[in-house]
């Protein structure tokens, strides 16, 4: 896949979320078939409706994804399935706050996972990065517990603003903050894993992690 498609696929149903929330109005004629007229024009009008938008562009973003390559990448499949399952939740309580909470049980199944491998000594990031690179068994053990402890701390970082700002502060931090944090964080890890990045003739007898 090419990169600027991959990354428009990443990307894109977070920025028409962002967009539906600050113009719900533009969204409504594709909602309303869907959600009911209060939902579209009450307080929280922006969020129910960035909700609906983001959980069609996240289901459409897979079905390019497994068009354009025929396989379903781990990450993608399992945001869309608890976008889903939390969307529905937010709709069928008219709750927004099943919503904010997606992001902490996403973060925190992301950060266990990773942790979990490591202490059943089963490094995860490999995989989920599908052999992207080639690092020593100690860098990625490293680079594992770092992400692993990274998304445990967007987890608490998510519930602290959800719980304690207004619903357009925590799209804010969803869109583009946690994406911001995730690029410095990933940029910061670099030089950690140019020290432990493998040769060509060392890649190939690296162990297989899948």
């Amino acid at each position: 896949m090419a990169p600027w498609v991959k990354f428009t696929l990443e990307l894109g149903p977070l920025l028409l979320f962002f967009f539906a929330n600050s113009r719900p109005k533009l969204f409504a004629p594709l909602m309303a078939p869907l959600l009911p007229a209060k939902l579209l024009a009450g307080e929280s009008a922006g969020l129910f409706t960035a909700t609906g938008v983001l959980m069609i562009a996240v289901i459409l973003a897979l079905i390019v994804s497994y068009i354009l390559t025929r396989r379903l990448p781990v990450m993608p499949v399992v945001t869309a399935v608890l976008v889903v399952v939390f969307g529905g939740l937010t709709f069928y309580f008219q709750d927004p706050s099943f919503i904010k909470m997606k992001p902490t049980i996403l973060y925190t199944c992301f950060g266990s996972a990773l942790l979990g491998g490591l202490v059943f000594n089963r490094p995860l990031l490999p995989v989920i990065l599908d052999n992207a690179m080639s690092l020593t068994e100690m860098g990625w053990r490293i680079l594992t517990l770092r992400w692993g402890v990274f998304f445990l701390a967007l987890a608490v970082l998510n519930e602290i603003v959800w719980r304690n700002m207004s619903n357009d502060h925590w799209v804010l931090f969803k869109f583009p903050g946690t994406v911001i944090l995730i690029f410095v964080f990933t940029f910061s890890q670099v030089p950690m894993i140019m020290k432990h990045e493998l040769s060509d003739d060392a890649a190939k007898k690296a162990p297989d992690h899948f």
